[in-house]
């Protein structure tokens, strides 16, 4: 048996398609109780190995597209996805619950939306057709027909001398604490005493 490089990489790193969960997901809405039950099950597996969350209840319209996988996609419970979307992950789909809240309730999102990697789109909001939502974009207004949606540039902060990046160890972060608190307790003892 021969495997192309994607079917040896899925087989290796237990990749799900977009298919096969899109069958899955069919399958555990089925009218068979047995059925459902199994399938459901599989279904809801297979979210937490991804890490990820969009029950059965969600309304999708056509089988979505995951680019990466649904690698930790929240879709809340009401949401209503329509077709040919593209969902990259970390994207989230939630409700706003808060009773005060003017955006109360859950997004809808139309046709052929692009969601980039760890967009946000939050409360009672209409995504229309043929929309782009960019990277890490937070989305809490509505976004009209064929439009593309950005973040704000961001902010360059430009130092003077050499930054140091080195990843230190939790250990190490403890001692310099330890070190700092008890400096500042020592100084603090010290104007104490001076009063």
């Amino acid at each position: 048996m021969v495997f192309g490089k994607s079917t040896m990489e899925s087989l290796l790193f237990h990749e799900i398609s977009d298919e096969k969960l899109w069958s899955i997901r069919k399958k555990a809405q089925s009218s068979n109780p047995v059925v459902r039950l199994i399938y459901g099950i599989k279904h809801k597996r297979i979210l937490c190995r991804y890490n990820s969350y969009f029950p059965l209840s969600v309304r999708i319209d056509g089988m979505p597209s995951f680019p990466h996988g649904p690698n930790g996609v929240f879709i809340s419970a009401q949401a209503k996805i329509g077709k040919n979307c593209v969902i990259f992950h970390q994207v989230t789909i939630g409700s706003n619950t808060l009773l005060d809240s003017k955006g109360q309730g859950a997004p809808v999102i139309g046709n052929d939306v692009f969601i980039g990697a760890g967009a946000k789109i939050i409360g009672n909001v209409t995504i229309g057709n043929n929309v782009r939502i960019g990277a890490n974009c937070v989305v809490v207004k509505n976004v009209p027909d064929n439009t593309t949606v950005v973040s704000a540039s961001p902010r360059y902060i430009a130092k003077n001398s050499t930054v140091n990046n080195q990843f230190l160890e939790i250990h190490f972060w403890e001692e310099k604490v330890n070190k700092y608190v008890s400096k500042k307790e020592t100084e603090s003892e010290d104007i104490n005493a001076d009063m």
